[in-house]
């Protein structure tokens, strides 16, 4: 059983419930074989019609009572399975947008793209089909042994001495097939990853003239699947074949039994036929559970791994600051700001930041020198590994808390254009702001004009299966959403790095009037930038080295005079 399944909400009641209502399906199972193996007999025996009705009525009766409770078993554990289901959903979608884009490319995003459209519906049949199975499976068979010890003795001892065989086979299966399934995952995984590869390299690979050599790393992976795949099916398949055959033959020994013994007349015809029709039932469950054990092996991994990415650096953690809006009198202190990598490599050594209402702050230094860390715990990427937070005089653990995160627009190197139309793009963190604010803020960035020459305007799609993006009109679109969400601080992780210098200057000219008035960090290689901000921060090896004003720290001769010189020797258009 999956050591989360009693945290779920809601997930004790339910199994108390279903306990109770399966409670009741085993006395309706006694019930109805207790008045079918009368009418028979009553039958059998040449009794009044009458006797033989009111028999069948009331066997009627209990298994129409039976399937009913079996009816609101189900319905229960299907909706607490969907609550449960959306909920992790949920958390799973908001963990995503907490570890950012390095992160996500860290755990692959095929890998989360799989777990999100594949895992969620597979964990929805996990927790739908296990709980029902897994009390039926003790809430059943008991009763009847109980039932049938009391009736018959002999017959209660040879159900007890079959059924530890039947569970530790199942037990047996259970560990073969586990292994085979987390082998059976791991290709799926694979494959999911490959596949959003190939899908995202694909323009590359045409352009290199490779697309169609790529076939055969297709055919190698999807070869890799098929074959764990149906080694699963082989276990399944040998599984059920296994439960069916032992209870089939256990099934057999009580009749051979019951048989023998109602010849010598030791036993009366009704019992030993009330007997013969509850051994089945006996069985039923645990070879039920046996069945959809497959069934449910793939949705209870599912859920380990949104638990081992939910429980990431204690995420789940909700803490909350009354900050305040950020404006033109709030403060920001750093002081002693550090980050290590998992090994235990410094990336940021202390850092000390002291920030003063609005103001842009540039990040600058060569690659691998810490500045997208830094990036990255400002956005409440990444956590730091030591350090002392202030903002407004009140001090926080890392800036992962919603009273920052809400005040906070971050634009990325590369962002993500999803298939939908242009205004569902724009409106991706503010899914409902209107039309009109959609166009305002598409005419801020540049995009009207080209946005109204498309044939459906703001209705035309994007994206995958759409009308392609330049990269500075994707840019446009990420700059779109950052407006649209009216933030007071804004975060640039190298937004041009990517673009040619025509295209890099249409978008600075359009970018530097919609930084006024805001708290704006701006990390980039491309120094020209740096003449438009009021303070710029240079590291080098994960420490400050350098901090000041362009003119300042140009005429210094220091840190950043050196980074200017090598980027104007290397032929970037006039810095000073």
């Amino acid at each position: 059983m999956d050591k989360n399944l009693l945290q779920y909400k809601g997930s004790k009641k339910l199994i108390v419930i279903i306990a109770f209502i399966t409670l009741g399906q085993s006395a309706a199972i006694i019930g109805q074989a207790v008045y079918l193996a009368r009418a028979i007999v009553s039958m059998y025996e040449g009794a009044a019609s009458s006797a033989v009705l009111s028999s069948f009525a009331y066997f009627l009766v209990l298994y129409t009572i039976r399937h009913l409770l079996q009816w609101w078993k189900s319905r229960l554990a299907y909706r607490f399975a969907d609550d449960t289901a959306r909920h992790m959903e949920q958390l799973l979608i908001n963990r995503l947008f907490q570890l950012g884009p390095r992160a996500v490319g860290k755990h692959g995003s095929g890998n989360l793209v799989t777990l999100a459209i594949e895992g969620i519906p597979s964990f929805r049949t996990y927790l739908e089909l296990f709980i029902p199975r897994m009390i039926a499976m003790l809430a059943i068979p008991i009763p009847i042994f109980l039932y049938v010890f009391w009736m018959d003795k002999l017959s209660g001892i040879i159900l007890a001495l079959v059924i530890p065989i039947m569970i530790a086979f199942l037990i047996l299966l259970g560990l073969a097939a586990k292994k085979q399934i987390n082998s059976q995952m791991g290709t799926y995984i694979l494959l999911s990853r490959h596949f959003v590869d190939s899908l995202r390299g694909l323009v590359t690979l045409k352009f290199l003239g490779r697309s169609k050599r790529h076939r055969d790393s297709i055919e190698t992976v999807s070869d890799k699947f098929r074959i764990a795949t149906i080694k699963t099916m082989r276990i399944a398949f040998l599984s059920g074949f296994s439960l069916d055959f032992f209870s089939t033959l256990s099934v057999a020994v009580v009749a051979v039994e019951l048989g023998l013994r109602l010849i010598e007349g030791n036993i009366l015809f009704e019992p030993a036929l009330t007997i013969l029709i509850l051994a089945p039932e006996y069985f039923f469950p645990i070879k039920d559970f046996g069945n959809d054990y497959h069934a449910t092996m793939d949705g209870k991994e599912a859920g380990k791994q949104i638990h081992c990415l939910l429980d990431e650096e204690n995420v789940l953690e909700e803490l909350t600051f009354p900050i305040g809006r950020w404006n033109g009198k709030s403060t920001l202190v750093v002081q002693g700001l550090e980050k290590k990598s998992e090994d235990g490599e410094s990336i940021l050594n202390p850092i000390d930041i002291e920030v003063n209402g609005f103001q842009k702050i540039g990040i600058v230094g060569l690659s691998g020198a810490g500045k997208s860390t830094l990036i990255d715990i400002l956005s409440g990427f990444s956590r730091p590994t030591a350090g002392t937070l202030i903002v407004n005089g009140l001090k926080m653990p890392h800036f992962s808390i919603t009273d920052w995160l809400n005040q906070v627009a971050y634009i990325p190197q590369h962002p993500y254009i999803f298939s939908g139309t242009v205004a569902d793009n724009i409106r991706l963190y503010e899914p409902e702001a209107s039309m009109d604010q959609v166009k305002a803020v598409a005419e801020k960035t540049g995009l009207l004009q080209l946005i109204e020459s498309f044939p459906n305007g703001f209705e035309e799609r994007i994206g995958q299966g759409g009308r392609s993006l330049s990269g500075g009109e994707e840019q446009r679109i990420a700059l779109a959403r950052g407006l649209l969400q009216n933030r007071p601080i804004l975060i640039f992780d190298e937004p041009t790095a990517h673009l040619d210098i025509e295209t890099e200057h249409d978008i600075k000219r359009m970018m530097l009037p919609l930084m006024e008035n805001k708290l704006v960090f701006f990390a980039t290689h491309r120094l020209h930038w740096m003449k438009n901000m009021d303070q710029i921060i240079v590291i080098e090896k994960g420490r400050i080295v350098e901090r000041g004003t362009h003119s300042q720290l140009y005429d210094k001769k220091g840190a950043y005079y050196r980074l200017v010189q090598a980027h104007q020797g290397g032929g970037r258009y006039d810095i000073v």
